[in-house]
């Protein structure tokens, strides 16, 4: 590996793939790791391998591209018989039997190789012997669900090779491959031109998540404060995208510091070592703003809670309010009930047609019932009163 970081290249020259948006690919295939206009046709081979998950396969000499095998079988051949070539295989979900084939090939470590046929790993950078192995997740923004969708890439950098497993959508490693043969003066510093340029890719790949997120917390802001119900489901759902975010930013900026690191002793060429020191800038950029979001959604999430309280207190009070309306309507209610009540009971007793009951025959029993109603009447209305029933 120090004999290809070793080859000179004009320091002041900048090159085309640096920072440019990637163009679209020209093959339709779904595995985006192609940089032929038309994916090569699969021969039958008695090789125990398929290429089918064999996105694109080249050999390239000097930085300019000799060869296109179809299948791991032709690359693994063609690499032998060039001595001073290098393979750089992309490879998109592949299948048990094609990284076995690879790790027999190129002498890789069986735990690298179960690590990529797993995925689900961290950011990580491990070296066994002469090999690098690289894992790194890409993220990109989906505009019509509002939603970050993560990918897995796994990079095995060695002396004359670099193979890039990749799982799910992202990254899309089609304009990397383009742009590095677009400047065969980068590309012919090795394998290790290859990983910075990669790393590159998915470090500017950030870029459209994080002004993404950055729109869905403006909008998520404005929800909480309109009162909208859904806003506490938003700010859940986009907090764990945001810890899938970290989780995937911040090893980064370790593993970046790492290779840096090392450029004395694998004497990395100074043109390569200032890329990685500008992914390590934008990591670190990147890392920030990712940890500034997840605070602000906690933050925007304890607002949310304060008001969501405010508004249940606020109705409970309401509630209240009109229970004690109520309850105060209730007692007037009740109140000229009893004192119509005692006339009432008065006048009912007295309307019986019974030839013997008493008082019947008084003179004097019509004025007293009367004045008997009026008391009662006049004594429960100032009962009433003095209690603030009326």
């Amino acid at each position: 590996m120090a004999e290809r970081r070793a080859r000179p290249v004009p320091s002041a020259k900048r090159h085309g793939w640096r920072r440019t948006a990637p163009a679209k690919p020209a093959s339709t295939s779904g595995n985006g790791d192609s940089g032929s206009p038309e994916a090569a046709p699969a021969p039958p081979s008695p090789a125990p391998v398929e290429a089918a998950s064999v996105v694109q396969a080249a050999l390239y000499r000097d930085g300019v591209r000799v060869a296109t095998p179809a299948t791991l079988a032709e690359t693994f051949r063609e690499l032998r018989e060039q001595h001073d070539g290098m393979a750089w295989i992309g490879l998109a979900r592949p299948t048990e039997s094609e990284l076995l084939s690879l790790a027999a090939e190129f002498d890789l470590h069986e735990l690298a190789v179960e690590d990529a046929m797993e995925a689900h790993q961290r950011p990580k950078l491990e070296r066994y012997g002469e090999t690098l192995f690289v894992v790194l997740r890409a993220a990109r923004y989906l505009d019509a669900s509002e939603e970050v969708d993560f990918g897995e890439l796994h990079v095995f950098v060695g002396p004359d090779f670099v193979i890039t497993v990749r799982h799910g959508a992202a990254p899309d490693l089609t304009g990397v491959r383009r742009r590095m043969e677009e400047s065969p003066e980068l590309l012919k510093l090795g394998p290790e031109a290859v990983l910075y340029a990669i790393l590159d890719a998915v470090v500017d790949g950030y870029a459209p998540v994080v002004a993404g997120v950055q729109n869905d917390i403006d909008e998520i802001e404005t929800e909480v404060f309109s009162g909208d119900p859904e806003a506490s489901r938003r700010i859940y759902e986009l907090s764990r995208e945001m810890v899938e975010f970290q989780r995937a930013t911040r090893p980064l900026v370790a593993m970046l510091h790492s290779l840096m690191a090392g450029f004395a002793k694998y004497r990395t060429d100074e043109e390569l070592q200032r890329y990685l020191r500008d992914v390590a800038d934008h990591v670190t950029h990147t890392s920030e703003r990712v940890d500034g979001f997840r605070q602000a959604l906690t933050d925007i999430l304890t607002v949310n809670s304060t008001l969501v309280t405010q508004q249940q207190n606020a109705e409970m009070r309401a509630l209240a309010e009109a229970g004690f309306e109520q309850n105060e309507e209730i007692k007037k209610i009740s109140s000229w009930a009893a004192i119509l009540f005692a006339p009432t009971l008065v006048g009912t007793i007295y309307g019986m047609n019974f030839e013997t009951m008493p008082e019947l025959k008084w003179a004097a029993g019509y004025p007293f019932a009367i004045l008997l109603m009026a008391v009662v009447c006049v004594s429960l209305y100032f009962i009433f009163k003095r209690r603030d029933w009326l």
